[in-house]
């Protein structure tokens, strides 16, 4: 059994970090007040960039490091482009936001298979190499944590930690993070205090759009190595760990890591005698059938923000 999740685990981390940085996304969108479901349409969008600028300026710059974080940067710049839409439609426009977040994971999906077919002519954009994971010196010798926690590491996966630490420390300690927290739970008294509520709105959307671009370009830099015009779903499961998470930075790393290895479980099946002899279908399956259960027992005592979803209204009191 020890063997079984010494294997799993390295896998199960590189399969969490583009939930997590989506979902802490997510977070800041959610706790400035307005629902973003358009998740998966930034993380296509970012996919679809990360890997159309890699595969161009690698033949630009010999530094192969150098592209691939180019790339990461391309995708947070579109991942940003892009949510703007959604902000504006939900916050100028006062649109329905779970309409404005499906109309942009339906017009991502169709927007970067069109584009990449006419690039490319295949529909599939391949880099020639990602990251490449390596163990981390001193740490990876530890017994049993060092196995677990510090080999086959990628340097993006303690970018993304990083930013989960910083985010929290803004979010719980910073002047900005309590404006944003205060706008998601009452913005009509925010805005009393000399807050402009749909400014921190559109910084929270616009942040989340940044984090879920980087989320689809971390996809296609670490293990997946092409886009295909699909990010398999991973959008609504960083929705769903938010949820399970309760809005909560910490929260939401765990419960992005419980997915993660319910997904691992299901991918590296085929390679690994033991899980080998249970059908695959059921093993493809597990990440959504557990995603279901844990929304059903946890959507009651969720405590999402009070005013998340609701269009501002500066005369509501």
């Amino acid at each position: 059994m020890w063997h079984i999740i010494e294997q799993i685990f390295p896998y199960a981390i590189v399969f969490t970090i583009p939930l997590l940085i989506t979902a802490l996304g997510g977070l800041f969108s959610e706790r400035s007040g307005i629902v973003n479901i358009a998740l998966e349409g930034l993380m296509i969008i970012g996919a679809f960039s990360g890997a159309l600028s890699i595969h161009y300026l690698s033949g630009v710059f010999e530094n192969n490091t150098l592209v691939l974080w180019l790339g990461l940067l391309a995708a947070v710049i579109a991942g940003i482009l892009f949510s703007v839409l959604h902000a504006f439609a939900s916050i100028n426009l006062n649109a329905d936001q779970i309409i404005s977040g499906t109309a942009i994971n339906l017009i991502a999906t169709a927007l970067t298979i069109f584009l990449a077919r006419n690039m490319t002519g295949s529909g599939n954009i391949r880099i020639t190499s990602g990251f490449t994971p390596s163990n981390v010196p001193f740490l990876s010798d530890i017994p049993i944590i060092g196995d677990l926690f510090f080999t086959k590491t990628y340097p993006t996966t303690w970018f993304v930690l990083a930013i989960l630490f910083i985010s929290s420390f803004i979010l719980y300690k910073t002047r900005f993070g309590l404006r944003l927290r205060s706008c998601g739970e009452f913005p009509q008294a925010a805005e009393a205090a000399g807050i402009n509520v749909r400014r921190v709105r559109y910084s929270g959307v616009l942040i989340s759009g940044a984090f879920a671009g980087l989320g689809g370009a971390l996809i296609i830099v670490t293990y997946a190595g092409e886009f295909t015009g699909t990010v398999s779903g991973l959008g609504f499961l960083a929705l769903a760990s938010l949820i399970f998470g309760q809005w909560k930075p910490l929260g939401v790393l765990a419960a992005t890591f419980f997915f993660g290895f319910a997904s691992t479980i299901a991918n590296v099946s085929q390679v690994i005698p033991e899980l080998a002899v249970i059908p695959p279908i059921l093993l493809k399956i597990f990440p959504y059938v557990v995603t279901l259960i844990a929304l059903v027992i946890f959507s009651k005592s969720s405590q999402a923000p009070k005013a998340v979803g609701e269009t501002f209204d500066s005369g509501k009191r």
